[in-house]
Formats: structure tokens, C-alpha cells, sequence
């Protein structure tokens, strides 16, 4: 991938760029954000550090949105971060504004892009995008099951004591409180996570994955997670930018898959050089099925209200 650019140069774009220059995932990452000077100071100050990490992808930033001009790939994590107590949903209004405009600037300058979409309400304004541009889902899809899963994971080798290397989890659903942690589909190398965990703890395990963000918001108090999503990010741009065809939970557009239509989800799906190759499809037993048509209301619910916005 040669370039990347990069929208809200805040706690999140910010370690997401330091990661992704690190990694070299792509020759040129561009940062853009309305506050003036901040984007050239972030490029800068990481930029520097180049020489520690040894790496030699050049990163620039600005105030003006046409620094996005050629782009591969478009990362959006601009809006607001919710603060203690409230839901993701609750920065739906103030957020969709400022999706609106990033959408507008990206079609007039990287038209040719694809967009991984980080700011919440995710789900929604996946979504969102998708119907402003009118681009095909594989080119519009958003980050949470893949940071959903790695929670599960940590919380999971906590519990056993097992390295977290070896342990594999499945989040389904809308990224939030009505998010499906899939313990039937997670491992500890290949040994399902039940032979180690009791029912009880592994359904405290669930609930802990739910709230892992507000978790990280009430020890913070003064900013939400941004370690953690900037990992997330980087580990599904890899998979893109190498071609990798990744099975990972990503927000994607439901073309009928699980029985859904005109809706952006949490679901696994296969990432590739094309960016959203396809959506897998998983058996789901009957509380499953109801916990994911549970999720499905809620987004539907905050899709609704983009009409009043």
C-alpha cells in the first residue's frame, strides 16, 4: 500500500499512525484534522522517531483535506469520544455531523479509496458512509469485533493463565452493549475456551467483553481507549495491505446475510487487498440468534435516527 491517510489526528489517529509507520504497512501516511497545527505537529513528532524504530515511511499533516488526494486506504476516527456514563449512541448526533463532512472530503479528493471506519456510533456510521458514497461494501467497513475479540482474548488468558498468543475469540453484533461475545467459536489452541472456564465465569467473562470500553472510559476518566483500537486498526490494515485474506469480525454491510438487509453489523469477514473480500457466515444456536437479533434492533434504532439528524 503506498499511501494512508488518516482523519482525526487525536489519541486513536495518532497511535494508530505511530503503529502503522512502524509496521511500514504503506510508503506515506497523511494526517488530517481541523485543529489548526496539530496534524504537522503529530506527523512530526512521529516522524522522529523513525530512527528509533528504524522505519522510513514519511508522514505529513494538515489542515486542508486535499492531503488525502491518492490515497489507498482512508482511516476515519475523527469525532467526539463519549465520556463516563454514556453510550456510544449518545455521540450519534455530534458524530454524524462530522462524518458527513470527512465523507464529503473524501470523495472530492480520495475517490478511488477505501475506508476503515473507527468513530462511534461504528456501526452506524459504516453505515453512514456506505450511503453517502455509494460504494460497495468491500470498500466501506468499519473496526470493532477485531478490538471486541482481543478484549475477550486478554480477559480470557487473565482467567486461565494461558498465553493470549494461543487464544482465539469471536464477537458478533453491534459494537456496544448489545455486542455478541461468541465463546462456542473461541479456543486456547484449538481446545474450546469450556474445557478451562466455568459457565459461570466465562458468562462473567462475556459480560466484562460488553462493557470493556466503558472499563477502560471509568479508569481513564479524562479519554476512552486508544491502545488497544490503534492495534486493532493496524492488525486489519496488514491484512489488507498484505493480502493477508484474514477471517476477522468487522463492521460490514449485510446483504442478507443472517437474515439482514440495509444494516452495517459486526460479522466475520475474509480481508484482503480488496479490503471487505466477503462475509463469512457462522451456525448460530437459539440464544445466539436472539442476542444478534437483540444487537440488530439496537443499530436499527440508531439508523432510524439519522433521519432526524
Amino acid at each position: 500500500m503506498q499511501k494512508i491517510s488518516i482523519v482525526g489526528a487525536g489519541r486513536v489517529g495518532e497511535t494508530t499512525a505511530q503503529i502503522l509507520a512502524e509496521e511500514e504497512l504503506c510508503r506515506e501516511i497523511a494526517l488530517y484534522d481541523v485543529r489548526e497545527d496539530v496534524p504537522e505537529g503529530v506527523a512530526l513528532d512521529i516522524f522522529q522517531t523513525a530512527p528509533f524504530f528504524e522505519f522510513d515511511c514519511r508522514l505529513t499533516g494538515s489542515n486542508d483535506p486535499a492531503i488525502m488526494a491518492g490515497s489507498d486506504l482512508v482511516v476515519v476516527t475523527a469525532g467526539f469520544p463519549r465520556k463516563p456514563g454514556m453510550s456510544r449512541s449518545d455521540v450519534l448526533a455530534a458524530n454524524v455531523k462530522i462524518i458527513d463532512e470527512v465523507t464529503d472530503h473524501i470523495l472530492a479528493h480520495a475517490p478511488h479509496a477505501r475506508v476503515l471506519v473507527v468513530s462511534n456510533p461504528v456501526d452506524t456510521l459504516t453505515y453512514r458512509i456506505a450511503q453517502r458514497t455509494g460504494w460497495a461494501r468491500s470498500r466501506v467497513f468499519g473496526q470493532a469485533g477485531v478490538l471486541d475479540a482481543s478484549r475477550m482474548a486478554a480477559f480470557i488468558a487473565e482467567e486461565t493463565g494461558f498465553s493470549a498468543l494461543d487464544i482465539t475469540t469471536i464477537v458478533l453484533g453491534g459494537h456496544g452493549d448489545t455486542m455478541v461475545p461468541m465463546p462456542r467459536y473461541c479456543t486456547i489452541n484449538g481446545v474450546p475456551v469450556g474445557q478451562f472456564i466455568a459457565p459461570q465465569r466465562l458468562e462473567a467473562i462475556i459480560e466484562r467483553t460488553r462493557k470493556g470500553g466503558a472499563e477502560i472510559l471509568a479508569l481513564r476518566k479524562n479519554s476512552s481507549a486508544y491502545d488497544a483500537p490503534a492495534a486493532a486498526v493496524a492488525a486489519m490494515v496488514d491484512a489488507i495491505s498484505n493480502d493477508r485474506k484474514r477471517l476477522m469480525p468487522c463492521v460490514a454491510l449485510l446483504e442478507g446475510e443472517y437474515g439482514e438487509r440495509d444494516i452495517a453489523m459486526g460479522v466475520p469477514c475474509v480481508l484482503d487487498e480488496r479490503g471487505l473480500a466477503r462475509v463469512v457466515e457462522l451456525e448460530l444456536d437459539d440464544r445466539e440468534r436472539r442476542d444478534f437479533a437483540h444487537s440488530v434492533a439496537a443499530v436499527r434504532a440508531d439508523i432510524e435516527r439519522l433521519a432526524a439528524l
